[in-house]
């Protein structure tokens, strides 16, 4: 296929010199949990799912103007059917930017793209060699609590927690690793579990990160005094000794990159990771380097937009590749500097988390 000319341009980046370089796809509206603090137990899917063609070539026109690590997200994604071919699918594609920004020659290959998927983990114990053999290279698992009786509550799936951790293992056994675990914390519902976690962590080789809820739940409950902020989840872990040969005191860890969402820690022995994503307390919009598509094809530039755009309805009017990189383009210097999350006047987004994609 014809890259587009579009692409011909500088990278993507946004009215604020930011480089877009991360996508997050949602491939599907359904989830088989519904976690208390995302859905209100009684609504389903409310957005329709694509043709797995239709995101590949989303995908490809992305990776054209400077895309580099795709993440494949849901609802529950691995509801989906055909996700193991789309992953083969996009395990072909190559970047189209070098380090430096600039366009790499049409006869130099760039680098494949950096698949990740993120997953209840609920269906993972038997996806995980076919995704890992389709090209996917990590794997991140929603997991709120190592404890099975407060995990069943907030998934209200009963024995959800033995599957989710066969996930994981299984997830670790084939590669998928090291696979990161993200908890939401809320307080009084699970905030009980932070040093469980960073047992966890220590004990399977994961990579734990605690996320602050944010204002995102589709009954709309959320509240200031329900978020477990950073600097308190640190003051707790700080005070925790592993073992008694361990001393306390978390250790920082550098970032991965400048737009990396997690502050990174490790325990004094250097064994298990934590990080905290703190979007509440600690924003990092100043370095957001993500574009978000959902499930019915709608280009979200930030979590918290109160709009979409439709990518989706430029491809059936018949818009060509050329065409919709330039629409894209259009679409990303729209993108908003940052969230007002606890401002006056802040407003939720217009859609709900899960039918955003996480």
């Amino acid at each position: 296929m014809s890259v587009p000319v579009a692409a011909e341009a500088v990278r993507l980046r946004d009215s604020f010199g930011r480089a877009i370089t991360d996508l997050r796809i949602s491939v599907t509206d359904r989830c088989n949990y519904k976690c208390v603090y995302c859905r209100t137990g009684k609504e389903g899917a409310q957005y329709t799912e694509l043709p797995i063609a239709q995101y590949v070539r989303m995908v490809r026109i992305l990776v054209s103007l400077g895309i580099e690590k795709v993440r494949l997200t849901g609802g529950e994604p691995l509801l989906r059917n055909g996700l193991v071919d789309m992953v083969a699918e996009l395990a072909q594609l190559r970047t189209a930017y070098g380090p430096d920004g600039v366009r790499l020659p049409a006869d130099q290959l760039g680098e494949p793209l950096d698949l990740a998927l993120t997953t209840n983990g609920h269906l993972l114990e038997s996806l995980a060699a076919p995704l890992k053999a389709a090209g996917l290279n990590r794997v991140t698992v929603s997991m709120d609590a190592v404890d099975p009786e407060i995990f069943a509550r907030i998934t209200r799936v009963p024995r959800s927690y033995e599957r989710v951790l066969a996930g994981v293992r299984a997830a670790q056994a084939v590669g998928l690793g090291p696979v990161k675990v993200n908890c939401v914390l809320l307080r009084g519902f699970n905030d009980n579990q932070i040093e469980r976690f960073g047992e966890f962590s220590r004990r399977e080789g994961v990579i734990v990160r605690f996320i602050e809820f944010m204002p995102l739940e589709e009954d709309r409950t959320w509240k200031p005094e329900t978020v477990v902020p950073m600097d308190e989840i640190l003051a707790r872990l700080n005070v925790w000794r592993p073992s008694c040969s361990v001393p306390a005191g978390l250790v920082t860890l550098p970032a991965n990159s400048a737009s990396e969402t997690a502050r990174r820690y490790t325990f004094a022995d250097g064994v298990g990771e934590i990080g905290i994503i703190a979007p509440v307390s600690h924003p990092f919009c100043g370095h957001c380097s993500r574009v978000r598509i959902t499930s019915d094809g709608a280009v979200r530039t930030c979590l918290f937009s109160q709009s979409d755009h439709d990518l989706y309805g430029e491809m059936l009017r018949g818009g060509t590749d050329d065409e919709l990189a330039a629409y894209l383009r259009r679409v990303v210097m729209k993108k908003e500097a940052r969230h007002h999350i606890g401002e006056p006047g802040f407003e939720k987004p217009s859609r709900n988390m899960v039918h955003i994609g996480g």
